[in-house]
This record gives structure tokens, sequence and C-alpha cells, in this order.
């Protein structure tokens, strides 16, 4: 069983994370916007890992379920730091990063910032650069200027009874950190899984990523009729499949 605990950043945030002991290469599960680790995906992973005597860990950005700090003064750089402290903290050797739609993002920046530890990237309705089709796509001239002049602005969630606050902190630090505006060097096995009937994030955004990608094993997994989540049964035996299969082509 895998044991809830805390530890203090350089940078400051006291991350709350689960962590389950075990071989090589390790599996990080990283949550998305206003998400927590306790979501049906992680705890999935993290039961398969367990199953498999895999080490597994999981855990809470700043801002996010039992982690310190307030969610509105998070960043994706932020949370970037946040995942980049508990792959130097609490792993040791490769491990395999599964990033679940903004937590594709900040995998994405983590395997470019540790190319000796992250191995290999599996990305569930991954979400690079979400905040600039925000901003360019998504609002209004009147939405931005709002932004502007408040410094944030609340939208609607489709996931929860409170709205999403996003700051103008969120948004200029998103374009700071942008990754699919030039090539992404990643020589690792990457895999994509994304849903065909995702209301947020276009399945188009999976190929984008993929051709980005400077590497060679890059494989694109459609969903046909699958939604942003990608939490039924079946999507969670497919993304078990996923990352085992990732970990045996490692030689684990």
């Amino acid at each position: 069983m895998s044991t809830q605990s805390v530890f203090t950043a350089a940078h400051g945030t006291k991350i709350a994370y689960h962590q389950s002991k075990g071989k090589g290469p390790g599996v990080v599960f990283l949550p998305g916007f206003k998400s927590d680790m306790e979501g049906g995906k992680a705890l999935a992973l993290e039961a398969f890992c367990r199953r498999e005597g895999r080490a597994f860990v999981r855990f809470d950005y700043q801002g996010h379920g039992l982690s310190s700090g307030a969610f509105t003064d998070g960043t994706i750089g932020l949370w970037a730091r946040d995942t980049l402290a508990v792959l130097d903290t609490l792993t040791v050797g490769p491990q395999i990063i599964v990033g679940s739609s903004m937590g594709g993002w900040i995998g994405l920046l983590a395997a470019k910032a540790r190319p000796g530890r992250v191995k290999g990237f599996v990305g569930i309705a991954a979400a690079p650069d979400f905040t600039v089709r925000m901003w360019h796509d998504d609002f209004d001239e009147a939405t931005r200027k709002e932004v502007r002049e408040n410094g944030y602005m609340q939208r609607p969630c489709d996931y929860g009874d409170d709205p999403y606050t996003i700051t103008q902190a969120l948004i200029e630090d998103g374009w700071k950190n942008r990754v699919l505006a030039s090539p992404i060097p990643l020589n690792i096995p990457v895999r994509l899984i994304q849903g065909t009937e995702d209301a947020d994030v276009p399945w188009q955004t999976a190929q984008k990523i993929a051709k980005q990608i400077t590497g060679d094993n890059v494989e694109v997994i459609l969903v046909p009729g699958g939604d942003h989540r990608l939490s039924r049964d079946v999507d969670l035996q497919r993304l078990c499949r996923t990352v085992s299969g990732m970990a045996a082509d490692m030689g684990a």
C-alpha cells in the first residue's frame, strides 16, 4: 500500500504525495488543471503498478488537493517546478511520466528538463499550450479586457461546482512555457491517448504533439467516442496496458 506523506520543495511548496516502492522504471502520475491525485486514473494506475511490483508516485501540485498554497497563485512554470521536485526527491532511476490533460503539458516540460531521468511519456488528452489556445481562440475581446483590467476571469467548470479562475499570470506564464511552437527534443517512447469526442482538447492536438516530437517512437492512440476524462473501465485498462507495454519495451 502507498502511504500519504508531505515534503517541502526547495522553492517552498509543501507537496502532498502517495508513493509505492517497487522496481523500475517507476511511474509518476501528473493530474490535470484543478484536479488532484485522488482521481480515477491515478488510483487505477497505482493499483496496477502495485500488482506489477512497480514503483509509483502520485502527488498534488501547489494549490491542488492537499498541497500548500492557493490555486490562483499557480502557473504552469510553478507546477512544473513541483513536478521536477518530485522527480528529484522521490524517484530514482528511469521514470515513465503519465500526464493527464494539463499534466501532459507539464510532463513534456519535465521530460525536456530531465532527459536523463524521464525515459517514457504517456499523455492522456494531453493539453500543452492550452492557455495560449484559450487566450486566442476561446476568449473574446471583452474577456481579454476583463483579464487585463482585473488580473483574472472566471469560467464555468464542467467537472465541479466551483468555477475555474484564469489569472493573467497563468496566461502570461503559459506563453513563456509553450511547447508546440517549436520541435520538442525527445527521443523516448511517447504514447498519446486521445478521445475523438473530447470537448476540452481537440483530438488534433495529439497529432500536433506527435509532429513536434523529434524522436521516432511516437504513437497516437485515438479512442472513438472517447471524452476528455477517459476514465471508463475500458479507458483505464487501455492506460494500464500502454504503461505496461512501454515498461516491457524498456526491458523491465
